[in-house]
């Protein structure tokens, strides 16, 4: 059961990588200071305060950067690998124990950086859109709503995983439907 539940937190933390690399680690980071979560071994830094500020200025930087055009659609370029290696690590981050090292890596890469890359190249075909049909100016929009999704589903995901998890697969199944229907529509 805790390898099912560390799977469903690693699922929303990974999921929320994919929209803003650093709101999930800070998420993290700012849990473990505060008692609330504990890193599994080997990722204890999570809760250093140096790491917690560092990350802090990350995502602080990270947010402002989305919000100037064009340097968004740069940094996509940059954050689809950034968001898979940062999936992996809160995957790997709330690991459960009773799994080997080796199958908790295994996890780590596969769910979360699978979801993370999967969510960042969704965003990654968002962006596109709104730049191609608005010229860049709704991409602010779509910035603000990536960076909340983030902060929501980072906090959900230590909160209520099961939850976290079966909105994200309502997403998912929501965004596959929106896809169907509007191929369905061009034919």
């Amino acid at each position: 059961m805790e390898t099912i539940l560390s799977l469903c937190i690693g699922i929303g933390l990974s999921t929320a990588c994919g929209f803003r690399v650093f709101v999930p680690l800070l998420v993290m980071s700012v849990a473990s200071l505060a008692g609330w979560f504990e890193p599994m071994q080997g990722f204890e830094w999570v809760a250093m305060p140096a790491v917690c500020f560092g990350l802090a200025v990350a995502t602080l930087c990270e947010i402002a950067a989305y919000y100037i055009p064009w340097v968004d659609n740069i940094l996509d370029t940059v954050s689809t690998p950034a968001a898979m290696v940062a999936g992996t690590l809160a995957t790997m981050a709330v690991s459960s124990g009773e799994m080997s090292q080796f199958a908790s890596w295994a996890a780590a890469i596969i769910v979360g950086g699978g979801t993370a890359g999967t969510v960042q190249m969704g965003t990654v075909a968002l962006r596109a859109l709104s730049t191609a049909t608005t010229g860049g100016i709704g991409n602010p929009v779509v910035s603000t709503g990536e960076w909340m999704g983030a902060l929501l589903l980072s906090v959900l995901a230590l909160i209520v995983p099961v939850l976290v998890v079966i909105v994200v697969v309502l997403m998912a199944l929501l965004a596959l439907r929106w896809f169907k229907r509007r191929k369905n529509l061009k034919a």
